[in-house]
């Protein structure tokens, strides 16, 4: 997860893609409720399998809804019989393949699919 300043915990984190207007929403509801939270575009600062793993588990999610089957790639790797450490591989390889936006805050980790899941975790 990102780290906050020396010492702190930020209040929230976003895996950020602002091409993407689910992630846009997420954005500016966290911003409704009084919170500017630490953003990061994933696609440029990707997280590690390791994260993508603890990100997944904290949300209570299968490793296959964090992935965006929609994606030409998810195809192109012929990912739809693959075992979830091969997706793992695969998200971690290639960001782009990762589902958004995962909030992570003090009180859990949500991938706000849809945007309104995020209120459980503020």
């Amino acid at each position: 997860m990102a780290a906050g300043t020396a010492g702190t915990t930020p209040e929230a984190v976003i895996y950020h893609n602002p091409k993407c207007s689910t992630s846009r929403k997420t954005l500016e509801l966290l911003r409704e409720q009084g919170l500017e939270p630490t953003v990061v575009q994933y696609l440029k600062t990707p997280p590690t399998r390791d994260e993508l793993v603890r990100m997944i588990g904290d949300a209570g999610i299968e490793v296959r809804t964090a992935v965006r089957k929609r994606d030409r790639l998810y195809e192109e790797l012929n990912l739809a019989d693959a075992t979830d450490a091969q997706l793992l591989d695969a998200m971690a390889e290639h960001p782009l393949l990762i589902e958004r936006p995962f909030v992570v805050t003090p009180k859990g980790t949500r991938l706000a699919r849809p945007v309104e899941a995020v209120r459980e975790i503020l």
